[in-house]
């Protein structure tokens, strides 16, 4: 059997600004295998299909057709209308960093319809540059309409996350069963229609779903739902931070009618074992850290002779086939804390599996991705800082450890001091 293309996907909703780093890490390390691998961002491919004129145009038609009794700020917005469409995406373009010259415009008087979230927020401090001025009300601007959607087309809406509450809950499937029980709303739809042009552009053999938060569970079974509707052959797996601290002791085998895998801790492995069990390789029994339903029963695969790869072996992260050029810099605060996560793109790295110190009592270390500790080598790392600057063109770097260690950060300061690497990190 051949090798399957492989689809990594990140559902809604994590960050605007830049992509979530669990699919850049997985293709990176399937190209390092030879294996065909494409990933896209479905977060941010469906708010820019919303916050655009045809999005918008669709938004509002849907309110006036509704006989519901709107609240009054909605009436308000919705007599704003022809004001939103006209100037959405010049806003978009502008938070994008493709429009600066944008910012007079946005900051004119009676340019930008102003909503609720503008609300004693028109003035700012001295000391706030006039093009954070901009942003702030560009978002102000965003946030309204992501208000107006979440009251009235879809409950679930918000720009970092989509339908959280349905996974607080994580014991029982019966509130996310319900909920995909329920029609798609119009956001789930766009999410869907941004789904299916990747399945054509890619026709994948294996398509992945990292959940990293609460906030991504609801799209990645929604889009499993839909990708059964479609196409009820595709195998589909699911893995993700959620995954691994929510769905440990996961049993109910209705979860398996929409994906196929769950798999567990760093992803390398285990999708491997995936690929190599999808190409006739290896049996089902034999994957690793993987869930799946048989005969209606939930079983748990985990091959004793498949080890975690180190550090020097899983690649370097890879961003091919994600445009950085389309996320959004929200900024809802000056605050500088608030900027390092909301601002710009960031190269992800990482400078050691785990944590070196494994002793704090509020800190589960018993699991893999923190007590299993093991430093990049520093040569390596900047091998991988320089292609990444090479590959994106940006030199800003958050590395993502779970603790990083002194000595590695120390050694990672001087080699880079030695190679003359200037970078923000």
């Amino acid at each position: 059997m051949p090798v399957p293309r492989v689809l990594l996907l990140i559902p809604p909703l994590t960050q605007l600004n830049t992509p979530y780093p669990s699919t850049a890490y997985l293709t990176g390390f399937l190209d390092s295998r030879g294996i065909a691998c494409e990933q896209a961002d479905l977060g941010i491919d469906m708010v820019l299909r919303v916050f655009s004129r045809n999005g918008l145009r669709q938004i509002f038609q849907r309110l006036r057709q509704d006989r519901k009794e709107l609240h009054p700020e909605a009436q308000r917005m919705l007599a704003s209308a022809s004001d939103y469409v006209d100037t959405i995406e010049l806003v978009v373009r502008f938070l994008q960093g493709r429009a600066p010259d944008a910012e007079t415009a946005i900051l004119t008087k009676g340019f930008l319809p102003q909503g609720p979230r503008f609300r004693g927020r028109r003035r700012f401090p001295r000391h706030v540059p006039f093009s954070d001025r901009a942003k702030q009300w560009a978002t102000f601007y965003l946030e309204d309409l992501a208000d107006l959607i979440q009251a009235t087309v879809s409950p679930s809406f918000a720009l970092s996350r989509y339908a959280e509450h349905l996974a607080h809950s994580a014991a029982s499937f019966d509130r996310l069963a319900h909920a995909l029980a329920e029609p798609a709303t119009f956001i789930d739809q766009v999410m869907i229609d941004a789904l299916n042009a990747h399945l054509d552009r890619v026709e994948p053999g294996l398509v992945g779903l990292s959940v990293p938060f609460p906030g991504n569970l609801y799209g990645a079974f929604r889009l499993a739902q839909a990708i059964k509707q479609r196409r009820p052959n595709m195998p589909v797996a699911l893995g993700g931070g959620y995954a691994n601290t929510e769905l440990r002791q996961v049993r109910d085998p209705r979860v398996f009618d929409y994906v196929d895998f769950i798999t567990l801790d760093d992803g390398e492995r285990p999708l491997l074992s995936l690929i190599e069990h999808l190409s006739g390789k290896r049996p089902k029994t034999a994957l690793c850290r993987t869930f799946y339903r048989d005969q209606g029963a939930v079983h748990f695969a985990d091959d004793p002779s498949s080890k975690n790869f180190s550090m020097d072996d899983v690649g370097c992260p890879t961003y091919r086939g994600m445009d950085l050029g389309r996320y959004l810099t929200i900024l809802d605060s000056t605050n500088p804390m608030h900027r390092l996560w909301s601002e710009g793109h960031w190269n992800k790295l990482t400078v050691a599996h785990g944590c070196y110190w494994k002793q704090c009592t509020f800190c589960d270390v018993g699991l893999d991705y923190i007590g299993r500790y093991e430093m990049t080598p520093t040569s390596r790392l900047i091998g991988q800082i320089e292609h990444l600057i090479a590959e994106t063109h940006r030199r800003d770097f958050h590395f993502v450890d779970e603790a990083a260690p002194p000595a590695g950060l120390k050694a990672l300061a001087l080699g880079l001091l030695e190679r003359k690497a200037n970078i923000r990190w």
